[in-house]
């Protein structure tokens, strides 16, 4: 898996950073902000409530991505982001990543740095696999977004618990209408 790749780091970060954010069961508290980023490999000692503040409208901006129609929308938007974030990317080798690439400069502040990693890994997502691998939970009732990294590139939902109680409920419905 390449680090900057798709299944990096900065997609599954920007999948939850929206839901946090724009989904009717989000936590979009200054800590579960914080939470989603450490969990998703980003550096949070520099995490402040403006970091919060700064990363909010952010996840308004890429939930469009995740719910863009086509191909075509999805580019329009990436492109006008491409414009909108300043990129100055470099090679670091710090911890146990080995050499890698890093899309915003160190002394950059936090939500720049993870605007910067999520433009670009969404980007390189769109490049690799085109608008089937992004969507919003087919879920009666759920407007999470996911991003999908299986194999076989047919994820509808945002979880397991998702797919399961749907599917669930066609088999009974089933059941039902024999």
């Amino acid at each position: 898996m390449r680090v900057t790749g798709y299944k990096s780091h900065g997609v599954g970060a920007a999948a939850a950073l929206v839901n946090a954010v724009t989904s009717a069961e989000g936590d979009d508290g200054d800590e579960a902000l914080r939470t989603v980023l450490a969990d998703h490999g980003f550096f949070v000692d520099g995490f402040t409530p403006d970091t919060a503040a700064a990363l909010r409208p952010w996840a308004r901006t890429l939930r469009a991505f995740f719910e863009a129609g086509s191909l075509d929308t999805a580019v329009e938007l990436l492109n006008g982001l491409l414009t909108d974030v300043p990129m100055h990317p470099h090679l670091a080798d710090h911890d146990a990543l080995g050499l890698h690439l890093h899309y915003a400069p160190p002394q950059v502040d936090l939500a720049h740095r993870f605007r910067a990693t999520t433009l670009m890994n969404l980007s390189e997502l769109l490049c690799d696999h085109g608008i089937d691998r992004i969507g919003v939970c087919a879920a009666p009732g759920c407007d999470r977004v996911y991003a999908d990294d299986s194999r076989g590139g047919r994820r509808r939902f945002c979880s397991d618990a998702c797919a399961n109680r749907t599917n669930v409920a066609a088999f009974r419905a089933r059941r039902r209408t024999r």
